[in-house]
């Protein structure tokens, strides 16, 4: 059969081509990764530096935009929900992801693996989740790095001048991302040790002023789902770097590796200055809004110290938004391998050899979200990004059922009750996420939902009749191979 045929609903005998599946697969992985352009279309991999920053950016960039949690509920419960949600929420998801990301390593991670565990229409669906998701995370950071301007340039607080800002912030960074995910990286790497230089230094200064007492406050009224909307805005995510997999040098050693560097580091650069600020500063919790880093900074140490965080919130916005549209980019090029998206999503530049189409087309919809308030756009990507996490975290459980044998560089050290108890504790969290979500929410993402179910067979139908070209996973390098050994029997990954 043809690969094309597997997402047009022709059986493949599992039992047999499940082993030959596997077998390609595993040895894309283990010979693939050290090749240059063995998934970047020509270009150079990333190691595993650039690798960290680029996780690192695309979960959090820095404590910037922590601020509503203290709001939201006082120090006392903003230092512990940064303290114990990493334990029941980050490090499962970066088991998970390190697990799935170098078993099936090809560019759009978690899209693979949903469609190889359950078929193509999940599999779908999942792009469609986590790919708007994105697109709205994104959304926060231009509107996000205008709030810090404007506290500097009261100008950019509204009005042409805002609109501007955010357009200049769009375009700027699409073309470094059209220049090639290695100058991302690098970039990254440069922008993270800029960004979090100044929350280093504020630390120190405030260490003689630190009353622990100060950390014990509560505020009087305490708004729940802002706080937990904070804390899970900031510290989910770390998935997003399996859609990049078929880039990265030596996935299997290099992914685990990376998460487990950026795991620590997220969390430290969270809680330091948390501990910092809290504790130095006797300030009403309604005054920490987005933003009030800066001023606690200029308190602390002087203005000369607030305008550096300003200067670092603006760079961490940038790191933010270049690292979450090359993940989303990248996804986009990995369903077009797959055949569930057309094939010119897959296309990539002559010279840099990034995919040109899918940044731009990512950038646009980014761009068009920005203008949307801050506390709507993490409220909807929030229960976006729920729905997808609760069907990767199935994935992850069944792909251990159903194949047991599939070679996996990096195994999560548990057996399956292990595995499940993994995925039950920040499942329950993700039901309570989407529960306290307003009706808007519930309207937009069941709206979504369906246009994904919707483009699905949309492009069923285009397959059918010819309308427009898909990939056969062939003529795509490593990656296109890695794709068509996907592609060949996902559909079938979740008959029984």
């Amino acid at each position: 059969m043809t690969t094309r045929d597997a997402h047009l609903g022709v059986g493949v005998g599992v039992e047999g081509d499940a082993k030959d599946k596997n077998a390609a697969a595993d040895a894309l992985t283990d010979g693939g990764g050290g090749h240059e352009g063995a998934g970047s279309g020509g270009g150079r991999k990333l190691s595993l530096v650039p690798l960290i920053f680029l996780i690192f950016f695309e979960v959090a960039g820095g404590p910037y935009g922590a601020e509503p949690a203290v709001q939201a509920a006082g120090p006392l419960y903003a230092l512990l929900g940064f303290l114990i949600f990493p334990f029941i929420w980050a490090i499962p998801e970066a088991l998970v992801t390190a697990e799935l990301s170098t078993a099936i390593p090809g560019n759009g991670g978690y899209v693979l693996w949903a469609d190889r565990a359950f078929g193509a229409l999940p599999g779908s669906l999942m792009g469609t989740w986590k790919y708007v998701s994105a697109a709205i995370n994104g959304a926060a950071f231009p509107a996000l790095c205008a709030d810090y301007l404007a506290r500097v340039a009261p100008a950019v607080s509204g009005g042409p001048a805002r609109a501007a800002t955010i357009v200049a912030f769009n375009v700027l960074l699409t073309a470094v991302n059209c220049a090639g995910l290695t100058v991302v990286g690098w970039s990254a790497v440069g922008l993270g040790v800029a960004s979090l230089s100044p929350f280093l230094v504020m630390s120190g200064a405030a260490l003689p002023k630190i009353r622990p007492r100060r950390w014990r406050v509560v505020a009087r009224e305490r708004d729940w789902k802002l706080f937990f909307n904070t804390l899970f805005w900031n510290l989910n995510y770390w998935d997003s770097v399996s859609t990049m997999a078929g880039e990265v040098d030596r996935p299997g050693k290099t992914l685990p590796k990376a998460l487990v560097s950026a795991v620590s580091m997220t969390s430290l650069g969270y809680l330091l200055p948390l501990l910092a600020a809290t504790g130095a500063l006797d300030v009403a919790p309604d005054s920490w809004g987005n933003g009030f880093f800066a001023d606690a900074a200029g308190m602390i140490a002087g203005n000369w110290l607030k305008y550096w965080i300003e200067v670092g919130a603006v760079l961490s916005s940038i790191g933010l938004y270049s690292a979450t549209l090359s993940s989303a980019a990248f996804q986009l090029l990995g369903m077009a391998d797959l055949g569930l998206l057309p094939g010119f999503f897959a296309s990539r530049a002559p010279v840099f050899r990034t995919p040109w189409v899918s940044i731009l087309a990512t950038a646009a919809i980014t761009l068009a979200m920005s203008f949307l308030s801050f506390n709507s756009i993490v409220a909807a990507a929030n229960f976006l990004y729920s729905l997808g996490m609760l069907l990767e975290f199935a994935a992850f459980v069944w792909l251990r059922v159903k194949q047991p044998a599939l070679a996996r560089p990096y195994r999560v050290p548990a057996r399956l009750p292990g595995a499940v108890l993994l995925c039950l504790v920040p499942s329950v969290f993700l039901v309570f996420v989407m529960a306290i979500a307003g009706w808007k929410v519930y309207a937009i993402s069941a709206a979504f939902t369906a246009a994904g179910v919707a483009v699905y067979y949309l492009m069923r139908l285009c397959k059918a009749r010819g309308c427009l070209r898909f990939s056969d996973g062939a003529g795509a390098g490593d990656q296109g191979s890695t794709a068509a050994v996907y592609q060949q029997g996902s559909s079938n990954g979740g008959d029984v």
